[in-house]
């Protein structure tokens, strides 16, 4: 059975790849099959002046505008279509001298020329509209091309250490009168390991699944687990898979502060912490562009949308970029947002620090305060926009500090970040909520009244004792 269940990963592992293959192919020819939206082009400007000569000019042989501008050298076109763009229309100052002087239809010819090129115009921007569209959708193609490649790189990467262990997880849970019938424990590139037990009591009675994950602790010695969240709660005498994981070897803390701008009832920043695959504990910041409550629906949605990828098994890069292109395609009704992910493995102590248009992430350890700073775009803005990543190691008792720009526009001196800086080189060791709330009254004391929503995430690791 283990063989078995092993080769049905290699071939889930090689399919995914395939897929994922194939979406990036997919991609590539939509990129390559249409052409980039811009400006008007010599030909458009051709088209127009044809449209004008035909339905104005008639048989009139005086003017060699059309002929002289259909010339490869033709500067005189690239004027006259730069000229539109910019005033909106062709005036008579723009025309040659002699299409000023010897033209007796000079004011039809320029209304029609001026209509053709606003068609032309109307066009373009119906073209560029579309090509945005499709832009976002190859953009999605690429991303699930990429979600589906870290899949299959994950399952492909997991160790089946089934054999190693099977036996004495069989007998402590027969110890305990549940018969495992079925079990696939996989190991993943972090050390974390993941347990399928198919199993029943033997008894007639009920065994909860967080009883069993203590057996699995006491049958792999030096290891403690968890029953899955989206697992049985109850083992009965009917057979059934139960999904276990083991615990990190961190534990981690969160509080929360936050005040909305003076006047307002809601609070344009919004915030989520959940847990992502296996140990991982991801922190979500968003800050809406504004103040209030529509500000608020717009981070709310970008926080819930996050929350709800990483939910899902998508890696947080793939989750940011996923909602960035669902705020792109929004259109204009949707105000940009800035995203700010803190995603902790309790297995190995990494921080992963992602932003679109974040202000900087503080982290204090032992050594000093270090400031993990980004750039300025907020997410829904452009199409490839790339988040920027950074990773670090956390040590036992380290602390992470977010914030939105409302917090560090509110600090003295002209350089916020290191304000805030100085602030937590200074203060003493606490839990994070009272972390987070002593941070949000020292900025709220530096101004007459909040001029922004102003919000705070604290979180604090710790090494697991015992």
């Amino acid at each position: 059975m283990f063989s078995r269940r092993a080769d049905m990963n290699y071939y889930t592992a090689r399919r995914l790849g395939d897929m994922a293959e194939s979406l990036g192919r997919l991609a590539q020819a939509f990129d390559d099959g249409m052409g980039k939206g811009g400006q008007l082009t010599r030909d458009d400007g051709l088209a127009a002046m044809q449209a004008s000569a035909a339905l104005v000019c008639e048989d009139c042989s005086k003017c060699n505008l059309y002929a002289d501008s259909e010339k490869e050298d033709s500067y005189y076109l690239y004027y006259l279509l730069r000229s539109f763009e910019q005033k909106g229309r062709i005036e008579k100052e723009d025309m040659p001298q002699m299409f000023q002087t010897g033209c007796r239809k000079k004011d039809a010819y320029l209304a029609q020329l001026n209509r053709s090129l606003g068609r032309a115009t109307m066009n373009l921007s119906w073209k560029n509209r579309f090509l945005e569209s499709r832009d976002a959708v190859v953009s999605q193609f690429r991303e699930l091309s990429v979600i589906l490649d870290e899949f299959s790189h994950q399952i492909d990467s997991a160790k089946n250490i089934s054999d190693e262990h099977g036996y004495i997880i069989k007998k402590y849970f027969r110890k305990y009168h549940m018969a495992v019938e079925d079990l696939m424990l996989l190991e993943y590139e972090n050390g974390q390991k993941e347990a399928y037990l198919t199993v029943k009591t033997t008894n007639g009675r009920c065994v909860t699944s967080r009883d069993a994950a203590k057996l699995m602790g006491e049958a792999m010695e030096g290891t403690k687990w968890s029953p899955a969240k989206d697992s049985r709660s109850i083992i009965t005498r009917q057979s059934a898979t139960v999904r276990f994981l083991e615990d990190g070897a961190y534990r981690l803390l969160f509080g929360a502060a936050r005040v909305p701008r003076q006047g307002e009832k809601f609070s344009g920043d919004n915030y989520t912490v959940c847990e992502s695959k296996g140990s991982q504990v991801v922190m979500s910041l968003s800050d809406g562009m504004g103040s209030g409550e529509e500000a608020s629906r717009e981070s709310s949605q970008v926080v819930e949308l996050t929350e709800q990828l990483l939910e899902a098994g998508f890696t947080p890069r793939s989750a940011l970029k996923l909602v960035n292109t669902v705020l792109l395609l929004a259109g204009a009704e949707q105000h940009p947002a800035t995203l700010d992910l803190s995603c902790i493995d309790l297995h190995t102590a990494v921080l992963e620090v992602m932003k679109l248009g974040a202000v900087p992430t503080f982290v204090v350890g032992q050594e000093g305060v270090e400031i993990l700073e980004a750039g300025q775009v907020p997410m829904g803005m452009f199409q490839n926009a790339e988040p920027v990543l950074m990773s670090r190691k956390l040590w036992d008792g380290d602390r992470i500090v977010m914030v939105t720009d409302g917090v560090l526009d509110a600090l003295p001196g002209e350089d916020k970040e290191q304000a805030m800086s100085q602030f937590l080189e200074g203060i003493e060791e606490m839990p994070p909520q009272e972390l987070a709330e002593r941070i949000l009254d020292f900025a709220v004391s530096c101004i007459p009244s909040p001029r922004d929503d102003m919000t705070v995430l604290a979180a604090g690791i710790w090494k697991r004792r015992g």
